[in-house]
């Protein structure tokens, strides 16, 4: 099975959009780098209420075990039957007068065929003109829910470490999609980076904005694209209550929380770029990247 059998794109449409303008991809796929889906949320939220057509789709039949993430049946609003399959939809939100168009796929980790479900992901970046990857995530962590969410990177591509003082993956083991096609767009030369954000691990699998917001106001600062995180403003409001009340009913978690917070206020003293400057140094890489393109176009015949 090749990409082109499970790819479906309007590329021939694009000529009526328009060109892209410096476009950039973001992945979050909900599964395995997705706890509580705060990565998927937070993109999900990034494309609410905007015009964000859909500019290709992954076929989900040959990637699914539809024991385990099963389809629905829905009546529309004329009462015929559907079935809802999970989507893999790469939509492009326009930025007007921002640095970045966006192309955005907040979808569903495959269960089966990795390999060729990251490079339909890879197609659809080259094809669009994609100059970085971000795919987002989120983890358990030993963190506390009481401090802003840490937002921490990686990449393999030597000039976006030095840009933006990204950490090289040092991760062995058992992985999940992401980290295949982490690997696989650094096989094929695409510029990527890995964003994940820390959940409070003792809190389950409870809703937690703050770090979906965490998630978008990197890529805001980072990307300068609008991402409308301020709409989470009454659901991270209400979720620290259950938290607080959830802590505050245990003992030994609220002891807990102290010395989770104690560390945390530790590490932060050797803080992150600010965001300003994350974003100064990500569009130089970009401009050097772009030169060093037509530098080498400039060599052939």
């Amino acid at each position: 099975m090749n990409v082109d059998e499970v790819l479906t794109t309007a590329f021939d449409e694009m000529s009526a959009l328009g060109p892209l303008h410096a476009p950039i991809m973001v992945v979050a796929l909900r599964g395995w780098f997705d706890v509580a889906e705060v990565a998927t949320g937070a993109l999900d939220e990034l494309l609410n209420d905007r015009v964000a057509p859909v500019v290709a789709a992954i076929d989900p039949d040959p990637f699914y075990d539809f024991t385990q993430e099963r389809p629905e049946v829905y009546l529309d609003d004329d009462d015929e039957r559907h079935v809802r399959w999970p989507s893999n939809e790469f939509r492009l939100m326009r930025n007007p007068g921002r640095a970045h168009d966006l192309v955005v796929l907040s979808g569903v980790e495959p269960h089966l065929r990795f390999a060729t479900f990251a490079d339909s992901i890879i197609t659809v970046a080259r094809r669009l003109g994609c100059s970085v990857v971000v795919t987002v995530g989120a983890a358990a962590e030993a963190v506390p829910h009481t401090r802003p969410p840490l937002v921490v990177g990686s990449s393999t591509t030597d000039g976006l470490v030095r840009a933006l003082g990204l950490s090289r993956p040092t991760y062995q083991g058992i992985t999940g999609l992401v980290g295949v096609l982490q690997q696989r767009l650094d096989a094929a030369g695409v510029p990527a980076v890995s964003l994940r954000v820390g959940v409070p691990h003792y809190l389950g699998n409870a809703r937690h904005p703050k770090s979906s917001v965490a998630l978008l106001q990197h890529l805001e600062h980072v990307l300068d694209v609008p991402t409308g995180h301020a709409r989470f403003t009454d659901d991270i409001a209400r979720w620290r209550l259950l938290h607080d009340e959830a802590v505050a009913d245990d003992r030994q978690a609220a002891l807990y929380l102290t010395m989770l917070e104690a560390e945390y206020d530790r590490r932060a003293e050797a803080s992150m770029p600010t965001g300003d400057d994350l974003a100064a140094d990500f569009e130089r890489f970009l401009r050097e990247q772009g030169e060093q393109g037509e530098g080498a176009s400039g060599d052939g015949p």
